[in-house]
């Protein structure tokens, strides 16, 4: 491979010829190889805020008209190629110095080499002019709530659109009437709608926590530089690139709070992590209760019907898994994991600075990125398909000794026991078994044990 030559504060570092990232990329890019590379979507916003300096500056009268003109083209260039061609010129790991600070100057070089590709005659530098009021102990740490935000619209949608398919749901069998199981067992009966209903509250309560508690993302830290005290940078600085932050995402970032608090701890993200928590472990129960109910369809519970998406076995001709569920559940227990990842790295606040910034918002962004895609899964292909097996329902709702419950108003719950006990020792129906006591008519029993009656649907 060719190479060219350059030099930092430390000394002459070797670099691929055709490679747009300066010696610090390279010295990391030697340094550290573990671990996934830097999210783009770090990469993609640390590119924005650099274009929205460089308009700062140049409004402050710190920067010539042409800089930034050429910033802002070499930015825009980069935000309009591909992911994989963006990625080449962004190879650092996720496990680097852990305020990120080898990310920001691999985007402040790679910024400098395109401005150069662009106009050979005017010099850009990426510390003096790309990185010019500012930090990466600040910028990185801004990225990543921007980040974050933007991340977790896509979240919110998918699990908006899994509600909505559940209420068609809901709607569809409200009167479907079917066994309630509570530990496990036999339970009275409900209708199928409101066993979904409750699915569907899980999800609306968890999109109420996590657009509660991502407000506090929308405080950025831009404007602290190096310990929060902002050296080396001004407010009229800050402000005029959040203006052009909030123009850029049509959003509502803040930078009037605490730099201290903003540098030193990764609170919001730790909290909002802890909302997508609460929804894998909801996600988790949904999919769960929908892969046990359609289990069989022989042997099994066999309530629900699932779409086959693929064979479910290399040896078992005509095999159907509920694979989206599986999928779900996975993510869901990874996302659980990594609460504990960012929980403890958010308490990794060494005096003015938290040095686990790069591993938290990956495991944010791992995390977001997982439940958006296999929630979009779980809804598109499984519950978009999924159908209930009415004949089983009634079938399980007339054989359940749970119904027996209705009687315990008219003949108190020690006789009802004894029925339900009677039944199910000598084999035999509910009804068979509370007639054979002569303390109830037939007419009576159809009366009082109506299973679509105790579901109180219809109940004022």
């Amino acid at each position: 491979m060719d190479f060219r030559i350059e030099s930092d504060t430390i000394g002459s570092v070797n670099i691929p010829a055709n490679a747009l990232w300066g010696a610090q990329t390279e010295r990391s890019r030697q340094n550290f190889k573990a671990g996934n590379k830097m999210p783009l979507d770090i990469i993609k916003v640390l590119l924005v805020i650099k274009k929205a300096a460089a308009v700062a500056n140049r409004q402050l009268g710190k920067m010539t008209e042409e800089k930034r003109d050429l910033i802002v083209e070499a930015v825009d260039t980069l935000l309009q190629l591909g992911d994989a061609e963006l990625r080449s010129d962004f190879p650092l790991r996720v496990y680097q110095t852990g305020s990120g600070t080898q990310t920001n100057m691999n985007v402040n070089e790679v910024i400098a080499h395109m401005a150069k590709k662009l106009n050979s005659n005017l010099e850009i530098l990426p510390n003096d002019d790309v990185n010019m009021g500012q930090s990466s102990n600040d910028v990185f740490p801004t990225a990543m709530n921007i980040a974050a935000t933007q991340a977790l619209k896509n979240l919110i949608e998918e699990v908006q659109k899994l509600a909505a398919t559940l209420r068609d749901k809901q709607e569809r069998y409200w009167e479907t009437v079917k066994i309630g199981r509570t530990h496990l067992q036999d339970a009275t009966p409900l209708t199928f709608g409101q066993e979904i209903s409750g699915w569907i509250s899980m999800l609306e309560h968890d999109l109420s926590f996590i657009n509660t508690i991502k407000k506090s993302l929308y405080e950025l830290p831009l404007g602290g530089t190096a310990v929060g005290t902002g050296l080396n940078t001004t407010k009229e600085f800050t402000k005029i690139v959040n203006t052009e932050i909030n123009n850029h995402y049509h959003d509502k970032f803040n930078v009037e709070n605490n730099k201290f608090y903003g540098l030193a701890a990764h609170s919001a993200i730790n909290a909002v992590h802890g909302t997508l928590k609460t929804l894998a472990a909801d996600l988790l129960k949904i999919a769960n209760d929908v892969r046990f109910l359609a289990s069989g369809p022989r042997a099994g519970y066999g309530e629900l019907n699932i779409p086959a998406n693929e064979p479910g076995s290399s040896i078992m001709p005509g095999k159907v898994n509920p694979t989206q569920a599986e999928a779900l559940t996975m993510a869901a227990v990874r996302v659980i994991g990594n609460d504990t990842v960012i929980s403890v790295a958010a308490s990794q606040g060494n005096f003015e600075m938290n040095v686990y910034k790069p591993v938290i918002i990956d495991t944010f962004l791992e995390s977001v990125n997982l439940l958006t895609l296999t929630v979009n899964g779980f809804n598109e292909k499984m519950i978009v398909g999924m159908t209930v097996n009415e004949k089983k329902m009634v079938e399980l709702v007339n054989n359940s000794l749970m119904t027996v419950t209705a009687l315990s108003p008219h003949l108190g719950y020690h006789k009802s026991a004894e029925i339900a006990q009677k039944a199910q020792k000598q084999g035999i129906s509910l009804k068979e078994a509370a007639l054979e006591t002569g303390e109830i008519s037939e007419s009576d029993f159809d009366k009082w044990v109506d299973p679509k009656k105790m579901t109180m649907i219809d109940a004022k």
